[in-house]
């Protein structure tokens, strides 16, 4: 069926393109940068691709980052608008400003193309968990909603997407400054994992620690009964993810599985993508799903 519109959003949807393209929604990739070189936010196009940026961060670079700035945006939508009317879902401003560009660029283009409708929307969330509302609204899409009914549902529902994840690996959350370096040091003797979700804002909170893999992981489980949409009854979707440590992944999909059996479908487990991962590092586990309201950082 023809859409009538195109939803489309950015390569931090952390879903594998394959999958993004056969719905039908065009993507604008994030880069990051190694030694002045820039890579493309790859999304499993290249199977090189993530070996390539874990061996960067073995060797001991820094990859940096950046927002996507205006004429990016600007060029991206309007090579989209020429097909239709637009409905853009971003990367949430809680983990960029990005989304502020995005806002200016369809400000100029709603002058040049009068005669189509562009929304922008700040997601609010971040890596598979943008990912799992972009797949919510492409469902929506598919069932015959219209953009202002996708656009309602999206408001009402971007802060109730549970971002829930854990670290094994705390270098590179010492480097964000989320963790101290001697508590980094001490953690990584002790087998330390830090237990983090995003607030109603959409930016990181670590708020717990426990010791060992296994304590992390049903630790996760049990935070998601405790807020997940009808508990251990749960029936919508749900996506894991990882940063290059998919045993925890499936481990973690494995408890989840067990304690709440009426979820839509496969969970889909993800790879943490490159513009992610340049913050969390390697060891970073992630679940995503449909729940009460994402509470502020206390």
């Amino acid at each position: 069926m023809e859409n009538r519109f195109i939803l489309s959003c950015e390569s931090t949807v952390d879903l594998p393109y394959s999958y993004v393209e056969s719905r039908g929604i065009p993507v604008l990739f994030y880069s990051y940068s190694v030694d002045g070189k820039a890579y493309d936010d790859d999304m499993g196009r290249d199977p090189d691709a993530l070996p390539r940026f874990y061996s960067f961060l073995e060797a001991g670079a820094l990859p940096s980052t950046s927002q996507i700035n205006k004429f990016k945006y600007y060029d991206f939508f309007k090579e989209q608008l020429l097909r239709g009317d637009l409905l853009h879902i971003a990367f949430g401003s809680g983990m960029t400003p990005s989304v502020v560009n995005a806002f200016a660029a369809a400000d100029e283009l709603r002058a040049e193309f009068p005669e189509r409708k562009i929304t922008v929307i700040d997601s609010l969330c971040s890596s598979s968990g943008y990912g799992l509302l972009v797949d919510y609204a492409a469902d929506m899409r598919d069932n015959g909603a219209t953009p202002e009914e996708i656009e309602k549902w999206v408001l009402e529902h971007r802060k109730r997407v549970h971002h829930q994840f854990y670290s094994t690996d705390l270098k590179f959350f010492k480097r964000s400054g989320r963790v101290s370096g001697a508590a980094a040091t001490i953690g990584t003797i002790l087998g330390i994992c830090p237990i983090m979700r995003l607030d109603d804002r959409g930016r990181i909170i670590a708020y717990d620690k426990v010791r060992g893999r296994k304590n992390a992981v049903a630790r996760t489980v049990d935070t998601m009964e405790a807020h997940a949409e009808g508990g251990r009854d749960y029936s919508g979707k749900c996506f894991i993810c990882h940063s290059n440590c998919l045993p925890d992944a499936e481990a973690t999909r494995d408890a989840v599985k067990e304690r709440f059996p009426k979820i839509d479908g496969e969970i889909r487990i993800c790879d943490i993508g490159t513009i992610i991962a340049s913050h969390s590092g390697p060891g970073t586990v992630a679940v995503f799903f449909i729940g009460d309201e994402r509470a502020p950082e206390k």
